[in-house]
């Protein structure tokens, strides 16, 4: 009785993981095409900050210097994200991060940091906790800021 109770449950799991017919009401395209569906192109990811653009405009941009700063050696301290930010023309003064140690002199879980880009804010969250690095746009809260809580200040 065990060994077809047990049959009985392998092949309804089996049953279950069995895969789907396609959907029959999705337009196929004729596979002898003579011309292969072309693919939008992506635009380039700009090399310096717009001024004159909005966060999600400068969006690219930051995530690509929050990508490769991540991937690098010294990729677990706030300054070394914003001094690359800098270097790629984001106003310093526009800037907030968050330590990179607690207080207890441990290293952070994840740190973050932002810059206020017009009425946006783009922000930035590493570290061995967080995953994959985030980064996205928010908006600038109401206090002109786009981190709440202790930050740090950017005095180098």
């Amino acid at each position: 009785m065990a060994v077809l109770g047990t049959t009985m449950l392998a092949a309804g799991l089996l049953a279950g993981c069995a895969p789907e017919p396609p959907d029959q009401t999705q337009s196929e395209t004729p596979s002898n095409s003579a011309e292969p569906a072309e693919e939008p192109a992506e635009a380039p990811t700009p090399t310096e900050f717009d001024p004159d653009g909005t966060a999600e405009d400068n969006l690219a941009l930051f995530a690509e210097i929050v990508n490769d700063v991540w991937a690098s050696d010294d990729n677990v301290h706030g300054h070394v994200y914003i001094d690359a930010l800098v270097d790629k023309g984001f106003d310093k003064s526009q800037m907030q991060v968050t330590s990179d140690i607690t207080t207890i002199e441990w290293p952070a879980e994840s740190i973050m940091f932002s810059v206020a880009v017009g009425e946006g804010c783009l922000v930035g969250q590493v570290g061995p906790e967080t995953g994959d690095p985030v980064a996205i746009v928010q908006p600038v809260l109401g206090e002109g800021v786009c981190l709440l809580g202790n930050t740090r200040e950017i005095d180098w």
